[in-house]
């Protein structure tokens, strides 16, 4: 045998060469970020690595695998998160804002074998759903104003914009992750001063109405106090007509005599039988 391969060593070469050819093309390492679809003579035979929510990531399926030589393909599909990023939108809202609105998706194949003929990569799969993205926000922005951006109202958008591009995903055997919005901002120059001015305007607006409510609610309390009040004097002098007299004297003496604040002392001069000061007389 050895002699055979001294005698003819290009020949020998040729034949270990090829032995190294159709081994690298029967061996494959099938990384742990990626799932494949095995492709025979252009149909689909078999996946490998599939990605499985309820599997340890990298856990089964990755390694070394074999497959036929020079018959069998495998087209790569990432299993980690991919991104869709979108061109800036302007959207109007419900209160007559335009807005310059930026978002992402982020996304995943879980159906390897549907993306394949379907998209036949995960490139074709964001450029399809980029513009899904962007007719979703129009619609679901369309429908609110420019305040439900700023509130917990934005959770729920984001969940109807990111089911309505499911709808659309799954036709490519992809799931929406999340979507967000990075920016929404008015446009520079006079569309955004004019709308400062619209929201300066309703706010002055709302503040007069609270304070007009404010001092109605007022009004209607001291209209309130001064019943209960006269009711309470009433009912005392109904009572009592004598300390009645006493308590209401008591109280305009006070009112009379002690000097107000900033006030320097002053003299009243009075008969000592004027009827004014007929309760320091004592009982008459």
């Amino acid at each position: 045998m050895i002699d055979r391969i001294g005698r003819h060593p290009i020949a020998a070469a040729l034949v270990a060469i090829a032995m190294l050819v159709v081994l690298a093309s029967t061996l494959v390492v099938v990384p742990e970020t990626k799932q494949g679809v095995i492709l025979r003579f252009g149909q689909p035979v078999a996946i490998i690595n599939q990605y499985d929510p309820k599997q340890t990531f990298g856990g089964d399926g990755a390694g070394l695998i074999a497959k036929w030589p020079f018959v069998d393909e495998i087209t790569w599909i990432d299993k980690r998160i991919l991104s869709i990023t979108m061109d800036q939108q302007q959207v109007l809202s419900t209160d007559q804002l335009r807005l310059q609105v930026d978002a992402f998706a982020r996304f995943r194949i879980v159906n390897p074998l549907r993306m394949v003929i379907t998209a036949k990569s995960s490139e074709n799969v964001a450029a399809a759903l980029r513009p899904i993205l962007g007719s979703a926000l129009r619609n679901e922005l369309g429908k609110r104003p420019f305040a439900a951006l700023l509130s917990a109202e934005r959770g729920q958008v984001m969940d109807n914009i990111q089911s309505a591009l499911n709808r659309t995903a799954r036709q490519y055997g992809a799931e929406i992750v999340d979507v967000r919005i990075k920016r929404a901002d008015l446009p520079e120059g006079a569309p955004l001063d004019s709308a400062l001015e619209r929201m300066r305007t309703a706010r002055v607006q709302e503040a007069r109405t609270i304070e007009a409510q404010g001092l109605k609610q007022a009004q209607f309390v001291r209209a309130q106090a001064d019943a209960d009040a006269a009711k309470a004097y009433a009912e005392a002098f109904n009572k009592d007509a004598d300390f009645y007299d006493f308590y209401r004297a008591m109280q305009s003496y006070e009112q009379t005599f002690t000097p107000g604040e900033g006030k320097g002392a002053s003299s009243i001069i009075l008969s000592p039988d004027n009827s004014y000061l007929r309760e320091f007389r004592g009982a008459r």
